[in-house]
């Protein structure tokens, strides 16, 4: 790894010997170790793409290694391991990551604050919550890089969903924010390592999954171990973050932090394109998993306990009630511009 520090002392070194191979240090490779919270084959489509991009352009400037869930270091040790630079950047939600900000409980999948993936990159871009991400990792010495969208969350089960007294006792794979809503319906949150997930299924350790959409569970074999896929979901886009050790950011040369840039937003645009057709794809053609329902009706006991426990979020930090209130003053814009924006 070329270390600030480092590349002084050898520059230093090489300037004392050979005044003119001075040029050559200069195309020392910048090197970067980055890990994602999806394991391999979902790795393929939501972070894979963007950093051969990224090390295809970047030439022998700099190149990153790209770890995938849990091969350095447990996803909930994430945060902990950039900021100390154990590796130098990240692809999680806040969530998962477990990290020490304000603003954790707000990644992944918080519960109807969106319905499209569109909504999670207009919230950052136009309703201010970049600002507050941005300020918040400052304080604890990571750079946050990036936000957008991945699919929504449903739930995917051995057993068939169709009322709410179906998941009463399901122990369930999801998101920390995720589990401490759904408890309140009896779910029963698991928490286990990504590659564990499948297995778990399998041995009757789980009952169900909902930490994704249905693109995820044929991507990553989930819909081989699972008979049934929700259609109801409590989160229309589960919202991630590209993260980096804020030193490490600092040190690199202008450009080349925007090429990562380039990287990130063209890593949000191929999720955009993948999870909508896909979702779409596999809710129509795909042959491993029954649909089922919840009535509307009986689905809006979920929505209202939502807005109880947005307040209750709000109530913990000022800083909690403020994003709280950009996602009730956005979602009402929404509601109030009608059509194609949401319906009913």
């Amino acid at each position: 790894m070329t270390t600030r520090r480092k590349f002084l002392t050898t520059a230093g070194a090489g300037a004392m010997a050979a005044p003119l191979a001075t040029p050559a240090l200069a195309s020392s490779t910048i090197k970067w170790r980055m890990q994602t919270y999806a394991g391999a084959s979902l790795g393929e489509h939501v972070i894979k793409p963007a950093i051969d991009m990224f090390n295809k352009i970047a030439g022998d400037r700099m190149q990153i290694e790209l770890f995938y869930a849990d091969q350095l270091v447990p996803t909930g040790e994430l945060f902990r391991a950039m900021q100390r630079g154990t590796i130098d950047a990240v692809q999680s939600d806040d969530d998962s990551m477990a990290s020490p900000t304000e603003v954790t409980v707000f990644g992944g999948y918080f519960p109807f604050g969106s319905r499209y993936s569109l909504d999670v990159p207009v919230l950052f871009n136009q309703y201010g919550l970049n600002e507050i991400w941005d300020e918040e990792y400052s304080k604890v010495g990571v750079k946050h890089i990036s936000a957008g969208a991945w699919d929504p969350c449903h739930f995917a089960t051995k057993d068939p969903i169709r009322s709410l007294a179906d998941l009463k006792g399901k122990r369930v794979f999801t998101f920390p924010t995720a589990g401490r809503f759904l408890s309140q319906f009896g779910v029963v949150p698991v928490t286990l390592p990504w590659e564990d997930i499948e297995v778990a299924v399998q041995t009757g350790e789980l009952d169900g999954i909902a930490w994704s959409g249905i693109t995820e569970d044929y991507t990553v074999g989930w819909a081989d171990v699972t008979n049934y896929f929700l259609t109801n979901n409590i989160s229309g886009a589960w919202a991630g973050s590209f993260f980096a050790n804020q030193g490490r950011w600092n040190e690199l040369p202008e450009d080349m932090q925007t090429l990562f840039r380039a990287c990130c937003d063209q890593s949000h645009y191929y999720r955009q394109w993948w999870y909508w057709g896909g979702e779409a794809s596999l809710r129509v053609n795909g042959p491993k998993m029954e649909l089922t329902s919840i009535p509307d009706e009986e689905w809006k006991t979920v929505e209202d306990a939502a807005v109880k426990f947005w307040d209750e979020i709000a109530a913990e930090s000022p800083t909690k009630a403020k994003v709280v209130e950009i996602f009730k003053k956005y979602n009402a814009d929404m509601q109030a511009a009608g059509r194609p924006y949401r319906y009913g």
